[in-house]
């Protein structure tokens, strides 16, 4: 256990367990152990028998601990009244015991549930009183448990520093090492959902990668799912797109396996995003869908996403109802969630010629950038208030701002929000007659967006500069480029559908086209167009492609053999240099990698030569090379299998 081989030693306890019954001590480590191990039945039962046992035995602070932990992990799985169940039996067992440092659990819990529910003055009052029964029995569990969310607490009051200064103690007594891993974890996760709330992207960074680092430690498996959605967005922010992407597909995946269901819709979200940032519309709705699932409406990302559409009323709707919800009580957290909503108010009022909305979410933004004083809100502020000027056709004044707003983008190190920023700026210029100077504006905006990824953004820059005014330069939108192309697609889909009939055929399709994006994101790829049953994706290097190719079949397979059924398909790979043309690609060898996996059979991965040739000897087990004739190629094209299933 001290390895934290969580499986491992649940294992062992079990089978323990099976020759002679655990007693009660090591009923509890059990039910530590398979919950680190996500084995959350086995954990459950193995608590339970614990206090059951602990309570036979007449020791009620033991079996308060283990009935506050029950607590906890109800609490965790969204069933409140369960916990509260938990909460009372601890209460009770702990009447005789004043001083008993389980106390303080119990007020950081009646704390929790009255900041939840609003009235945080009355949850303040109750972790107080948690830290000081913690400090009387030197319990630094309770102590900076409790201390981690009245920073919290602060910081949705309107105390950021004061917050923030709390959450900083705290957070270095996890890192310490002293403290239990769900302590430990739980603090990490206020201190940068504390940060992200109020805007602190540097202090959020900081605490993050210490996480990261402290988690891979401790084998804390499951709670960096909660933080990877925290740091998921920082790299988008920070421009690096299919990490931020792999990071919440993972956070996924994890917090699903550990039933921390509260953060699975937030994940989700964080896909959309990139999704949508990259010009992956579908992508995007996809992920807004599954995160409403969860409980969270995908905002802003799902307003953007319709006004990206031309959907003007629909997006409108959307914010409208995001930004009424989001209303609150005017605290300055419910303040920050606004901020985060009112630059979508400001670009959708805008499309649809609504002055006086813009006008008065610009107010708004910049009131509470000035309470704030941060980078992030600054820029957003400035940013807004340009484009406003702009829309309202004042270039002269909005060029100033929009130049001041994309620098601070720049030195905040907000790639993508610098480039849309000084996208407006050179608009602005145009407007006041300074060709020449917007040209070279939108020439290096465009070269961060296709840096990027960001193809909508792409095509909207080559559309300024193709347009025939002075300065035009059409000759940008076409741009040549060496990628490893894989097309893929459902071997037999058609006697598939005949066979499970439509219905079943819409879900398998569904599920087919989740497990497929969620791998090119964790191999860096980018879909290049989705054709039903099928995918063409785009890769920087062939051995991502190729590791890429490799984990979908043995997804696919494993998959089979859990749950019996997975469809067949078949993969193409083949590297050659492409025109791109905003998010397409067009050139021969496009058709190439269309005729090699077209000619690929049921389960195999196909390659040319081409994308083996940057491939290191024996990194991949291959067959012999054989030539291939493909039907409209004039010559024939050399090709080996990868054998993945060694």
């Amino acid at each position: 256990m001290n390895r934290h081989a969580w499986d491992e030693g649940t294992d062992a306890l079990r089978a323990a367990d099976r020759e002679q019954a655990l007693s009660p001590d090591d009923l509890e480590l059990l039910g530590t152990a398979a919950w680190w191990a996500a084995r959350l039945e086995e954990s459950t039962d193995a608590l339970e028998r614990a206090f059951a046992a602990f309570e036979e035995a007449g020791r009620p602070e033991d079996a308060a601990r283990v009935a506050a932990w029950l607590a906890y992990q109800a609490f965790r799985r969204q069933a409140p009244a369960i916990a509260e169940g938990w909460v009372a039996r601890a209460r009770r067992l702990l009447e005789d015991l004043p001083d008993s440092p389980w106390q303080a659990f119990i007020h950081v819990m009646q704390g929790q549930a009255a900041i939840t529910a609003g009235r945080i003055e009355e949850g303040v009052v109750e972790l107080d009183e948690a830290m000081a029964i913690a400090r009387r029995g030197g319990s630094a569990d309770g102590l900076y448990v409790a201390m981690a969310m009245k920073g919290t607490a602060e910081v949705m009051s309107g105390k950021p520093q004061a917050g923030l200064a709390e959450l900083d103690e705290a957070a270095t007594a996890a890192s310490s090492g002293h403290l239990d891993l769900r302590s430990a974890s739980d603090i990490f996760c206020m201190m940068i959902g504390a940060c992200r709330n109020v805007g602190d992207l540097l202090r959020a960074g900081q605490w993050a990668d210490e996480s990261e680092r402290w988690m891979t430690r401790n084998g804390a498996g499951g709670y960096p799912g909660i933080c990877r959605v925290h740091r998921a967005e920082l790299k988008m922010l920070r421009g690096d797109w299919p990490a931020a992407e792999l990071e919440a597909r993972t956070a996924c995946d994890e917090l699903e396996r550990f039933r921390l269901l509260d953060g699975v819709g937030f994940a989700w979200t964080a896909i959309g995003e990139v999704r949508l940032r990259m010009g992956d519309l579908e992508g995007a709705q996809e992920a807004f869908d599954r995160a409403y699932e969860y409980g969270h409406d995908g905002q802003p990302g799902l307003a953007l996403l319709h006004l990206a559409r031309g959907d003007l009323e629909e997006a409108g709707r959307s914010i409208a109802g995001a930004l009424a919800a989001a209303a609150g009580t005017g605290s300055l957290s419910d303040r920050a969630a606004r901020a985060r909503l009112l630059p979508a108010q400001v670009e959708i009022a805008l499309a649809t010629g609504d002055l006086d909305a813009a006008q008065y979410a610009v107010a708004e933004l910049e009131d509470i950038a000035s309470d704030y004083d941060q980078p992030l809100f600054r820029a957003g502020a400035l940013t807004a208030r340009g484009e406003l000027l702009l829309g309202e056709n004042r270039p002269a004044e909005a060029s100033p701002i929009l130049g001041q707003s994309w620098r601070l983008w720049q030195t905040t190190d907000l790639p993508y929000e610098a480039a849309r920023a000084r996208l407006h700026y050179a608009e602005a210029l145009a407007a006041e007659g300074d060709a020449a100077r917007a040209r070279r504006d939108l020439l290096a905006v465009r070269a961060t967006f296709d840096r990027l990824g960001a193809t909508l953004d792409v095509q909207a820059v080559d559309t300024l500069l193709g347009g025939g005014g002075p300065g035009s330069s059409a000759h940008v939108s076409e741009l040549r480029s060496t990628r490893t192309f894989m097309f893929t697609d459902i071997v037999t889909s058609t006697d598939l559908v005949g066979l499970i009939g439509d219905e079943a055929w819409t879900e398998l399709l569904a599920w087919h086209d989740r497990e497929l994006r969620a791998a090119f994101g964790r191999f860096h790829g980018e879909v290049v167009n989705h054709t039903g049953d099928g995918f063409f994706a785009a890769f920087e290097r062939a051995t991502e492609a190729i590791d890429c190719a490799i984990d979908i079949q043995r997804g696919l397979l494993r998959h089979r053999r859990e749950h019996g059924f997975a469809p067949w398909v078949r993969i193409g790979l083949h590297t050659t240099e492409a025109t791109r043309r905003g998010r397409d690609y067009s050139g021969r060898g496009i058709h190439i990698a269309a005729r090699v996996g077209a000619a690929a059979e049921r389960e195999e991965i196909l390659s040319t030569s081409a994308a083996l040739a940057e491939v290191p000897p024996g990194r991949f087990a291959l067959s012999e090379a054989r030539a291939m004739s493909l039907k409209g190629i004039v010559e024939p094209v050399e090709v080996r299998s990868v054998n993945w299933r060694s």
